[in-house]
């Protein structure tokens, strides 16, 4: 693949740099995703997108890549799917994630978490997930049984789509995150059956995420994530946009005030001890924060209207 002309529209830097049209953007990460992007360009491609930062244009082009690459999940008759991307994983607050995802199966939505963690400082998701008896589908078939059956079930990227697992797995090599990073949060394996939850780290990118999820269409729901995870911060409620075929409102409103510690939610939590956590507020042990409950109630509706 020839991307010397792209590369040349890319790679003049932040102020010289011009995004490219979707449908050649969607041609280069397909060939990012496929392979036939050579190493010295792909390593120069990474670099400059994110120097230059990607268009709405380029990101919809990527996602259209995706689609075209990427395995669906079966979803049963009734509500939407939920989807929710885990690639950070627990830096010091216990990772409330998963609670998110058993608390809306238990009402009978289904969920279906995927992702990808490599990250050594942090507590990985996937860790997490096992100790509550919540394990990878082996595939996708099994994935849909498994939504079918306990409307739960979890998925390495590697099996969504490993052209994507692959350029993510570059960020230990380059040492910095890519569009690759931006992207693994809009893949979608419940095409026109799902609710996205896109959960960004700096605020710039809400606004990009907007522009993007309204677009886009489908059902999605927008948020400032916690620690990078898709879960709603318990100490204050950030503002959650949801989306409705290209239709943007407010889910639920942002809280004003700090950000105080909570009872019963201590820092840097063992694996075993955030599980505990979260058993206790499946049982009604313990209180689920009122910013959670509200974030599943905003998702239930948009999975089931």
């Amino acid at each position: 693949m020839n991307c010397a002309p792209m590369i040349k529209e890319i790679g003049r830097g932040a102020k010289g740099a011009r995004s490219l049209e979707r449908d050649a953007a969607a041609t280069l990460f397909g060939g990012m995703l496929d392979g036939s992007v050579a190493d010295l360009e792909l390593g120069a491609i990474l670099i400059a997108l994110r120097i230059k930062s990607e268009s709405l244009d380029e990101l919809l082009g990527f996602k259209q890549a995706m689609d075209a690459q990427g395995a669906q999940v079966a979803v049963p008759d009734g509500p939407r799917c939920v989807v929710l991307p885990s690639y950070n994983g627990a830096r010091r607050q216990p990772n409330l994630m998963p609670l998110v995802a058993l608390l809306l199966a238990r009402d009978g939505i289904p969920v279906l978490i995927q992702g990808r963690h490599d990250f050594e400082s942090r507590v990985s998701p996937f860790e997490l997930l096992a100790e509550l008896g919540i394990t990878p589908a082996a595939d996708v078939v099994e994935a849909g049984a498994q939504l079918a059956s306990r409307h739960l079930a979890c998925v390495q990227v590697s099996t969504l789509l490993p052209g994507l697992d692959r350029l993510l797995s570059l960020r230990q090599r380059m040492g910095v995150r890519s569009s690759a990073h931006t992207m693994a949060k809009l893949l979608d394996p419940c095409s026109g059956r799902s609710v996205r939850v896109v959960a960004v780290t700096h605020p710039e990118y809400l606004e990009r995420m907007d522009e993007f999820l309204r677009a886009d269409g489908g059902h999605a729901m927008l948020l400032r994530g916690t620690e990078g995870e898709i879960y709603a911060n318990p100490r204050r409620c950030p503002e959650m946009k949801t989306y409705a075929d290209g239709t943007s409102r407010i889910g639920v409103a942002a809280e004003d005030g700090g950000a105080p510690p909570l009872a019963g939610l201590h820092d840097s939590p063992s694996v075993a001890d955030n599980a505990a956590t979260i058993r206790a507020m499946l049982a009604g042990e313990q209180p689920v924060p009122a910013p959670i409950l509200a974030q599943v109630r905003a998702l239930k509706a948009l999975a089931q209207g």
